[in-house]
């Protein structure tokens, strides 16, 4: 409303018009806006790459409802209401999901991707606290904290140095082996928030709930809630530290925004909450048990639970594995080897597997039907790190921290035995066994075992190299000999 077409309209009193003017201008001064989330050296185009390739591996490890469901479709609803308050030049291109699980959680990846869990709807008791949990999660892709902790994981220290500097990439995103598709799943993307990052998110989740016409302090209410109760809350608090007074100072946040009639709930929520209390959900462990043998990757394809959003040449739904079936005929080294100069190393590869350069010091050597986007079924993987500060670390130390980055968070690699101590090009390397499912399913359409070989070899000076060659563990031990044909042609 323009102030002064209204003051020569109505003929009040200047003092009455001035004051209204004033009570305006108070108010459109004390209405909340969005904070500048900042800048990190991750651009948007990876942080929705990486978001999009760890939530088609979600689909693949976790039990997933499909798009049709009651429950996805009101968390859908709910969910574009809250974006549609967010400036489209700041927003993210968020989707949402709902896990099959009893917990209450929720977690949202990098660039948008969103998954809240059964236990989370029926625990709630009006939509204002669903809500609110939806906008905290909202309030982390919008401050960037995946990419900003990716960033902070380089100078934690020690041990933990390497880790963050495999995992993270050291430039933006995650490490080579993330990007040629080594399965690393879903939680190393899920870095645990510190209580600042708890803090901002609340902030921007207040912000957002109120311009959506929800009561901010619903937020605070349930987190409040669950810290009250043993019952399910533990592993939402455990990823989501809480700061501190965190209801006063949502109270205070808000105290002097312009007031607001709050929305009521609506007719779906009761009905889906109801709904919801029916749907067969699983503990934290049974989702585990069940990713360890591919369980839910069969049964969501099963239930229609398709993953639409995947990049090209990912997964793009639950049942569809990254790499199509072959016959072992399709991916077998030839017995002729040729050197493949990949700059930092030189090594021999069988003349019928393809070099494919990667990202950030990486290539994959792999036959033509053992690779696809960025998953690796047969092949080497070969990537290229500088560690933290230029520090040098023994290969005990390398081959350790690269297995704790594969091993991070809701992966399915597992350690397979110890580290052993070679020899590669004359430099000493560490050797380690590890396993994991294969994203190429067996010639039936089953999940099947895969096995992963870790070489890592100190380079001096903070340089590092490592090797991971790949095969289902069927064919792992067809495959040795021409592996260690590799390994033993490999010069720097």
């Amino acid at each position: 409303m323009n102030a002064n077409r209204f003051f020569r309209a109505s003929r009040v009193p200047v003092y009455v018009a001035c004051g209204l003017t004033a009570a305006l201008a108070f108010a459109v001064a004390n209405t909340p806006q969005l904070p500048d989330p900042g800048r990190v050296r991750m651009s948007r185009q990876q942080q929705q790459k990486l978001g999009l390739q760890a939530a088609a591996q979600v689909y693949q490890q976790m039990p997933v409802l499909p798009d049709s469901s009651p429950e996805t479709q009101y968390i859908q609803a709910l969910g574009k209401k809250l974006v549609a308050v967010i400036p489209k030049d700041r927003s993210w291109p968020f989707q949402f999901h709902v896990v099959a699980q009893k917990e209450v959680n929720a977690f949202a990846l990098p660039g948008g991707p969103m998954f809240v869990n059964v236990g989370t709807i029926t625990t709630v008791d009006n939509e204002a606290e669903l809500a609110g949990v939806m906008a905290h999660e909202m309030g982390h892709v919008y401050m960037q904290h995946s990419a900003k902790q990716q960033e902070k994981s380089a100078v934690v220290g020690g041990i933990a140095d390497i880790v963050g500097a495999i995992a993270g990439g050291l430039g933006g995103g995650l490490g080579g082996v993330a990007q040629t598709g080594i399965q690393i799943g879903a939680g190393t993307l899920m870095l645990k928030y510190s209580r600042a990052d708890e803090s901002q998110a609340d902030a921007v989740g207040a912000i957002i709930l109120y311009k959506a016409h929800y009561n901010p302090v619903a937020l605070a209410d349930f987190f409040r809630k669950l810290a009250g109760t043993s019952k399910n809350g533990p592993q939402f608090l455990s990823d989501h530290p809480n700061p501190g007074n965190r209801d006063e100072a949502v109270k205070n946040e808000i105290k002097d925004w312009p007031p607001e009639n709050f929305a009521p709930d609506s007719a779906q929520f009761a009905s889906v909450r109801g709904h919801a209390g029916s749907v067969h959900a699983y503990t934290a462990q049974e989702i585990a048990a069940g990713a360890k043998n591919g369980r839910w990757q069969a049964e969501n394809s099963k239930n229609g639970a398709v993953f639409r959003g995947a990049p090209a040449g990912a997964s793009s739904a639950a049942g569809t594995p990254m790499v199509p079936s072959a016959p072992v005929s399709a991916t077998q080294p030839s017995g002729k080897f040729q050197t493949a100069d990949l700059d930092e190393v030189k090594i021999d590869r069988p003349d019928n597997w393809q070099v494919m350069p990667g990202q950030q010091s990486s290539a994959t050597i792999a036959p033509r039907a053992g690779a696809s986007g960025g998953a690796v079924a047969y092949g080497v993987v070969i990537q290229s790190v500088t560690l933290p500060g230029g520090a040098d670390a023994s290969p005990q130390q390398l081959t350790s921290a690269i297995a704790q980055s594969l091993e991070s968070g809701d992966s399915n690699m597992k350690q397979n035995g110890n580290i052993e101590m070679i020899t590669v090009a004359a430099m000493p390397a560490g050797s380690l066994q590890l396993a994991t499912v294969s994203p190429m399913p067996t010639p039936d359409g089953k999940p099947q075992q895969e096995r992963d070989w870790l070489v890592a070899v100190p380079r001096g000076g903070g340089k590092a190299i490592y090797f991971v060659f790949v095969a289902p563990e069927s064919n792992f031990d067809q495959l040795k000999p021409a592996f260690d044909h590799m390994l033993s042609s490999i010069r720097f």
